[in-house]
């Protein structure tokens, strides 16, 4: 790894959360194929977040664009359940796959699922729920059925789901369900299809909440959000524009290509929520780059 590489990620808290060794082996291994400014970003989200690559709590994709290799950084189930867990009120979790041939129901208000596994022919995987435990709060149960899931076995990530599917799909609840009892916004899905958005929210911009400062009510999978008002629309539209040029993109297509790989969208046309999303995501890499900047002496585009 090269000098400047040492110098871009070397600031106190980078020192205090990786080793030289540490970050020599991350360039070369979970990092592979980043930009010196990329793996300085990566580095910087893992010390802040405090969630360790070396774990498989938090890693970064890196794929060829048009314009050179894009990452995506992303935190895992793994990486969830550790943010979770320094909530005081943190209660634990319970989750499973559930197959054709088992005994199966759950109370979505009280969270209280019941399955029962009746023969060891259970048949193939219909779906996977999550119950979510916090003291002073609601159980927050997700159920998954294998319809919901069904595109993911053409994204990018289709190989793991079809060689790993009972895991994933678990994962999947997991992800949702922690989400929802203690407000980690996350990208749902290691590799989304190309045309969905692979959205990690785990950070506010310019100042980040508590991730338990939500108390949310159990529900179902919510519906598709009704049409947004078109003048907050127009608004966010216009904070995402200006959110490019800070970022250095400025071409149309490498726009496109950037949402492509940070935004999760559902219908033809993006939701507010999910604009807002992206724009978060956006602040928060504008963020970690001028942070960057104040060690590196500035950075150009992350693509």
């Amino acid at each position: 790894m090269s000098n400047s590489i040492v110098q871009a990620t070397n600031t106190q808290s980078v020192v205090n959360s990786f080793s030289q060794t540490e970050l020599d082996t991350l360039k070369a291994t979970i990092a592979k194929g980043t930009s010196n400014e990329q793996f300085a970003l990566f580095v910087q989200t893992c010390a802040r977040s405090g969630l360790n690559p070396f774990l498989n709590q938090i890693y970064c994709i890196v794929y060829d664009g048009k314009h050179g290799p894009v990452m995506s950084i992303q935190i895992a189930v793994e990486g969830i359940v550790a943010l979770a867990k320094r909530h005081e009120h943190y209660k634990g979790f319970i989750a499973s796959e559930v197959k054709e041939n088992d005994e199966f129901e759950i109370n979505v208000v009280t969270g209280e699922p019941i399955h029962r596994i009746k023969s060891m022919v259970r048949g193939k995987t219909i779906g996977a729920y999550c119950v979510a435990y916090r003291d002073g709060a609601p159980n927050i149960a997700v159920i998954i059925t294998a319809d919901q899931v069904d595109h993911l076995l053409k994204g990018r990530n289709a190989q793991m789901w079809r060689d790993y599917y009972d895991d994933m799909i678990v994962k999947h609840a997991i992800k949702r369900a922690f989400k929802r009892q203690f407000g980690i916004e996350i990208a749902e899905d290691e590799y989304a299809q190309p045309n969905s958005i692979d959205n990690m929210q785990s950070y506010e911009q310019p100042t980040r909440r508590d991730i338990t400062s939500e108390s949310q009510q159990p529900q179902l999978e919510k519906p598709k959000q009704a049409e947004q008002p078109k003048d907050e629309m127009k608004i966010v539209r216009e904070q995402i524009a200006a959110a490019f040029s800070q970022l250095g993109i400025r071409n149309e297509h490498a726009m496109s290509e950037y949402t492509a790989t940070r935004m999760k969208q559902k219908g033809d046309k993006p939701t507010l929520q999910e604009l807002k999303g992206l724009l978060k995501m956006m602040h928060m890499e504008i963020e970690e780059k001028q942070a960057i900047a104040g060690v590196a002496g500035g950075l150009g585009p992350l693509e």
